[in-house]
């Protein structure tokens, strides 16, 4: 197993995220809240179509504490087809519009990998863009961010949604995933971004149940890159496969692996469950300054 190295990440409790107006702090981990408006995302798709439903998972996830919502109008669980992109962005400009409506002081992140679209949603009040391909989907995509000067989160997959689970092989990959986000790094420089962005290591995106696991282990290794890490572990294979449960009943899991996941460095937790992420970093929180 790839073995993370002994470099300190200290550093990184003093980074925070500037969204316009707003400043995140993120000397404590905070919680990203998800809020899928699809009809075929893995756990929710279906659930928050309605105006009505929208706001009241937003007023939740709120009220028990997340700093971020992600809106998500295209799913990318694996096998999942792309919709088109008039349709994508129909459905994140109207839902953005009504979340900010009625929850102005909103930070939000939208979840997309198409430039035109995260610059629309920009400049209707969106304050960080959530690629999933980190940039290789859209050649524009680094430009854009460089242009909008808001947090770009900059996830690794291998393939595509559609693709992404069919035999996904590597020698190394927390190696290969690391060597992803140096490369993109410097290709964000170049565009003109230096700061403001999130590693996300994309579990589930491309990788077989053991490859999970082994990025949770080394999630450190990221961190040496000097940039916050995210971890999006909510519900997904890795825990159902293992436990031999569905996504329904994969809380409990999800709870045990993000607890890992902010023992290893993760700055962000993007779930479905604010209430029980925040509790996680309350008590690891405690948890580190009593040792």
């Amino acid at each position: 197993m790839h073995k993370t190295s002994d470099k300190s990440t200290s550093f990184l409790s003093k980074l925070s995220l500037n969204c316009g107006d707003k400043t995140l702090s993120l000397e404590n981990p905070v919680v990203m809240g998800i809020l899928n408006i699809t009809p075929d995302s893995f756990y929710d798709g279906g659930k928050f179509l309605s105006e009505k439903k929208m706001l009241s998972q937003t007023e939740k996830m709120l009220s028990e504490g997340t700093a971020i919502i992600d809106i998500g109008a295209i799913s990318t669980r694996p096998g999942a087809s792309e919709i088109p992109k008039e349709e994508e962005k129909k459905k994140l400009i109207k839902a953005l519009k009504l979340i900010l409506q009625h929850f102005p002081e909103t930070i939000i992140s939208i979840d997309t990998y198409r430039s035109h679209i995260a610059e629309a949603a920009v400049n209707e009040g969106a304050s960080i863009i959530n690629d999933i391909s980190g940039g290789m989907f859209d050649d524009n995509m680094f430009k854009t961010v460089a242009k909008l000067k808001v947090p770009y989160i900059l996830m690794h997959i291998k393939g595509t949604p559609k693709t992404m689970q069919i035999n996904p092989v590597y020698d190394d990959v927390v190696k290969e995933i690391k060597e992803f986000f140096t490369k993109q790094i410097q290709l964000l420089a170049k565009a003109g971004v230096t700061g403001n962005i999130v590693l996300d290591p994309g579990f589930g995106f491309g990788k077989t149940v053991e490859n999970n696991f082994e990025i949770l282990y080394n999630l450190k290794t990221f961190c040496e890159l000097g940039f916050p890490v995210m971890a999006g572990l909510s519900r997904k294979s890795m825990i159902n496969n293992i436990l031999k449960i569905s996504p329904e009943d994969a809380l409990n899991g999800t709870t045990a692996l993000n607890t890992i996941a902010l023992l290893n460095g993760a700055n962000i937790l993007r779930v479905h469950d604010v209430k029980e992420a925040m509790e996680a970093i309350k008590l690891v929180g405690f948890y580190k300054k009593t040792n």
